[in-house]
């Protein structure tokens, strides 16, 4: 609760690109706004009525009572500090203003899948075993080798096994490669768990496996698979229910016309299985954290504005090149933590809601600019004497300080 305060506050007190331009203008309003009442005096004095300099110097002060440069300074830092009030109510915390401005600008929303478009609580749906070893077996190595990862598939493992009464081992040694796989050892056994990728970089033949991996991945299931000493064990599938408001979210994104692009570790006939049921035609798989961050940077180069919303830690590198990245705030600390947006409850209708903050936020920037630069345009003019020659008007100090 205290980081979100904390978040919050920052945001409120950062600056938004436009308010540089404000505070830009409002450098030179106060020399414009003497020099204005200079000349009014002197044009006042030498042409002006009788008593003419004493008409010169009532309407210069009042030139420079009407004036109104706060007007111009709180135009921007006003709308932002309501903007992201109202956008934590509903669950989006803007890391800063630059957030809030640039998020209606996004025209390519980059997705990750687990814990994004799912629910990041996977569930162990079945193991396949290699000739030479027993379901049983397969399980039981996963997940002494998965103690030691944070990640929802690992989790799931480590469950399932609990569940059928197989007790892990210890593992003696535990490394994590990042958006693939984990490999260690466990009882004197060297093993690996990850997708292809991670086989394929240790040279581990899964020729045997790989018909019935397809399967389970065209079923929408992530599969892993298990090397033990060099040599593929088995197979373990787990699936990942999608979130309940991923299809309404991604349909409201895809109507507001945001490009939407899944990329995901997971293999690609899972990821198009996925994809498939939520409407997304172009889809990455068996990306790792470098994969991401190249995607993002291409299509920048391509010209894009570009989102990339995640909620784990090989999604932080493209979340912090994105122009705005989106953090699940059920996701990683990390995660957040390289994002300029964090959606609290990990919606993705908050994207869309967002968007909405972004744009009513930036109209009502420029509404409160107009307004200051028409107040004052035509304060400063009524309180010149413009109008005099015309319809011999003036305006009192005393009116021109009511207005102010």
């Amino acid at each position: 609760l205290a980081s979100i305060v904390q978040m919050v506050l920052q945001a409120q007190r950062s600056r938004a690109p436009m308010q540089r331009m404000a505070d830009q203008v409002a450098r030179y309003f106060v020399v414009t706004v003497i020099s204005i009442a200079l000349l009014t005096f002197v044009v006042w004095g030498l042409v002006g009525p009788e008593p003419s300099w004493v008409y010169g110097l009532i309407n210069a002060v009042a030139v420079l009572i009407i004036a109104c440069p706060c007007a111009l300074g709180l135009a921007t830092p006003m709308s932002i500090m309501v903007a992201t009030g109202k956008a934590a109510t509903q669950g989006v915390l803007f890391r800063d203003a630059a957030a809030i401005e640039n998020f209606r600008k996004v025209d390519t929303l980059i997705v990750d899948k687990t814990g994004t478009l799912t629910e990041g609580k996977p569930t162990f749906e079945r193991a396949v075993a290699a000739p030479g070893f027993t379901e049983e077996d397969v399980l039981r190595l996963a997940a002494s080798l998965d103690q030691g990862s944070e990640h929802p598939l690992a989790d799931a493992i480590v469950r399932a096994a609990k569940a059928q009464k197989l007790d892990p081992e210890k593992a003696d040694s535990f490394e994590s490669a990042s958006g693939i796989g984990v490999s260690g050892s466990v009882g004197g056994k060297k093993l690996a768990l990850g997708n292809t990728a991670l086989m394929t970089q240790l040279g581990v033949a899964v020729d045997g496996l790989s018909a019935q991996a397809e399967s389970l991945r065209v079923e929408g299931a992530s599969v892993m698979f298990l090397a033990v000493d060099g040599k593929a064990a088995g197979l373990l599938a787990v699936s990942d229910p999608i979130k309940a408001t991923t299809v309404e979210a991604l349909a409201a994104l895809k109507a507001s016309g945001l490009r939407v692009i899944m990329a995901t570790g997971d293999g690609l006939t899972t990821a198009k299985a996925v994809a498939a049921r939520l409407g997304i035609d172009e889809v990455h798989g068996e990306v790792k954290p470098a994969d991401k961050l190249a995607l993002v940077d291409r299509l920048q180069r391509e010209g894009r504005i570009v989102a990339m919303a995640g909620d784990g830690i090989n999604d932080a590198p493209a979340l912090a090149k994105a122009d705005v990245g989106v953090a699940m705030g059920t996701g990683t600390d990390v995660a957040m933590n390289s994002a300029q947006v964090t959606l609290v409850k990990g919606d993705l209708r908050g994207i869309a809601q967002a968007r909405v903050i972004s744009d009513e936020t930036i109209a009502n920037m420029k509404q409160n600019l107009g307004f200051a630069f028409v107040y004052n345009a035509l304060g400063v003019s009524l309180a010149a004497g413009v109008l005099f020659p015309f319809t011999g008007w003036l305006l009192s100090p005393m009116i021109a300080a009511l207005a102010m």
